[in-house]
């Protein structure tokens, strides 16, 4: 994880194709680490998530919530530029920085196939994509959510993650 967002918030200019590949791997890794401590480190994951100011722990939670949405979604239903819309570089430039690319707003998508509870879990998760991630720099969503994962993983078998 360390090396993908490190990476990624690193990058001066990529071209479009490693930027989104860069971010896809992000995603992947971030929301794994965090499932992962989720999973088999919940009190203290739980801990340092509740010690947060009531704000701050919404922000973290639906941080988190937004990229697992884009996870599950990204690859089968939708593809890195539905969500990812690159910096324009300006005059004479060919790339942007990746980490100012931004998260773009997407249509809610169609849940009818799913069960009511899927839908609802579905649901939830595209709103917290739309309230932390839509309209944000990849770059600060990334650093926001590595920073709470270091904290939560400190101490445990995951600090080198």
């Amino acid at each position: 994880m360390r090396e993908s967002t490190d990476r990624l918030l690193r990058a001066g200019t990529w071209d479009r194709a490693h930027g989104f590949a860069a971010i896809s791997e992000a995603v992947w890794w971030v929301t794994m680490v965090d499932a992962t401590l989720m999973r088999y480190h919940p009190d203290r994951y739980g801990n340092i998530l509740s010690r947060q100011p009531p704000a701050r722990r919404r922000v973290i939670e639906d941080t988190f919530a937004g990229l697992r949405f884009v996870r599950n979604r990204m690859g089968y239903d939708a593809d890195p530029e539905d969500f990812i819309q690159p910096l324009d570089p300006g005059p004479g430039a060919t790339t942007s920085c990746i980490a100012a690319w931004t998260w773009k707003p997407v249509r809610e998508p169609a849940l009818t196939s799913l069960t009511p509870g899927a839908r609802e879990w579905e649901l939830a998760r595209y709103q917290a994509y739309q309230a932390q991630l839509a309209g944000r720099p990849a770059g600060e969503t990334f650093g926001q959510a590595v920073a709470f994962l270091h904290l939560a993983a400190e101490n445990s078998s995951l600090t080198h993650t």
